[in-house]
């Protein structure tokens, strides 16, 4: 597709002496020829990363061009880096929008003659893209069905999954990382499948992840209530994952409107072992969603003592609280004021004086709050058996979503 896209560019900047781009429907750069006068930032940001900000998209959707029939001009905007009008022509086969052919205004007005080859062009162009979507659908229903194998619980099935896989040239082989992505569930409802629009947000954000990689660096699947990414990768720095894990996070957030939570497995040797890591990747995201002070992208192998409280199930969890911490919860009432501070105590090792600052309360009042906590909890502070079992009780709470 990209060498017919190329060519067509080609052909037609040579036939009307101007420059002309192809992006897809979220303005993303497909192909473009030599400039033949004055350009922007905004077409440099383009070719450079293939894509333009989500500000300058919005400032061309926004004008009509998702609606478009027929040539359309989208006016400048030098704040978004736009200092050159365009004219553009939608690209559709039927009624489906496939992308946008570009003409800058820099080079002259778009005359009558030059009008109908950029309609012809466009509809060369969707033919093109049509052909790669069937293509790609394809495709991408043989990924789908390959990588539900790869992290399915058969060992066999796997290892069959991962060589296809490979054979089919859908991924290279290497050393593989998966990430969980998991959404806000509707109050009483997880485990339960997810709405078209937030099963769409994950779509949108793993395809995201997929475009900061390399070609065939990576797979993705959605559940019914949450995605998973597949990286190759030889050896990503820890940096580099985290990056890749808060642009999925920041634009499934953005695409569902609501929380979202990232899990990250271990580094398995090849893609055989994309099962066990899946289930790292997927109960750190669950972990993470659960108790909110881990924050969005949580590591399997940093979740401490959730990461084993997590193995058992929620009701031995709850069964067996510690009856003090229950007391503390009842008697706050949803405030959380002596369990947060006796919290906070422990947390600190039972250091006053940083337990005091991180609170933003005097030494004093700190010393109120943990003897009212041992009244109430019917506790001794000055036991390691009662500390340890209060400590381990928060956490259990927070993970039970009792907190």
């Amino acid at each position: 597709m990209a060498l017919e896209l190329q060519r067509l560019v080609d052909s037609l900047g040579a036939r009307l002496g101007r420059s002309v781009a192809i992006d897809d429907p979220n303005i993303r750069l497909l192909a473009h020829n030599s400039h033949t006068g004055d350009f922007d930032d905004a077409r440099l940001e383009s070719i450079m990363r293939r894509s333009v900000s989500p500000e300058l998209v919005g400032h061309i959707h926004s004008g009509g061009a998702l609606t478009a029939r027929d040539l359309f001009t989208v006016p400048s905007r030098p704040d978004l880096g736009l200092d050159v009008a365009r004219v553009g022509m939608p690209i559709r086969y039927d009624a489906t929008l496939l992308g946008f052919l570009w003409l800058l205004l820099s080079d002259g007005p778009v005359t009558d003659e030059q009008a109908a080859a950029v309609r012809q062009g466009a509809e060369s162009a969707a033919h093109t893209l049509h052909r790669d979507f069937l293509l790609g659908e394809i495709s991408r229903g043989r990924e789908r069905e390959l990588v539900r194998d790869l992290v399915s619980a058969d060992a066999e099935l796997r290892d069959e999954a991962a060589r296809w896989l490979i054979e089919e040239e859908l991924v290279v082989a290497g050393p593989i990382r998966v990430m969980v992505a998991a959404l806000a569930h509707a109050p009483g409802a997880p485990g339960e499948p997810l709405g078209e629009q937030d099963r769409l947000a994950l779509t949108v954000g793993l395809e995201h992840a997929r475009h900061r990689l390399p070609p065939r660096r990576a797979l993705h699947l959605e559940r019914p209530d949450h995605g998973i990414l597949v990286v190759v990768q030889e050896v990503p720095s820890r940096a580099e994952i985290d990056d890749l894990a808060a642009a999925i996070q920041a634009r499934i957030a953005k695409e569902s409107g609501k929380e979202c939570w990232i899990g990250v497995g271990e580094r398995g040797p090849g893609l055989p072992a994309a099962h066990e890591s899946y289930g790292e990747a997927r109960r750190a995201a669950d972990v993470a969603r659960i108790v909110k002070v881990l924050g969005p992208v949580a590591w399997s192998s940093e979740l401490g003592v959730y990461g084993l409280l997590a193995e058992l199930p929620a009701e031995r969890l709850g069964h067996n609280l510690h009856p003090g911490v229950r007391r503390l919860l009842d008697h706050d009432g949803g405030k959380g004021a002596l369990a947060g501070t006796l919290e906070a105590f422990l947390d600190n090792g039972g250091d006053v004086r940083r337990t005091a600052a991180e609170l933003c309360i005097h030494r004093a009042s700190l010393y109120y709050r943990l003897r009212k906590a041992e009244e109430v909890a019917r506790v001794d502070l000055a036991s390691g058996d009662d500390r340890l079992a209060l400590h381990l009780g928060f956490k259990v709470a927070r993970l039970i979503g009792l907190r």
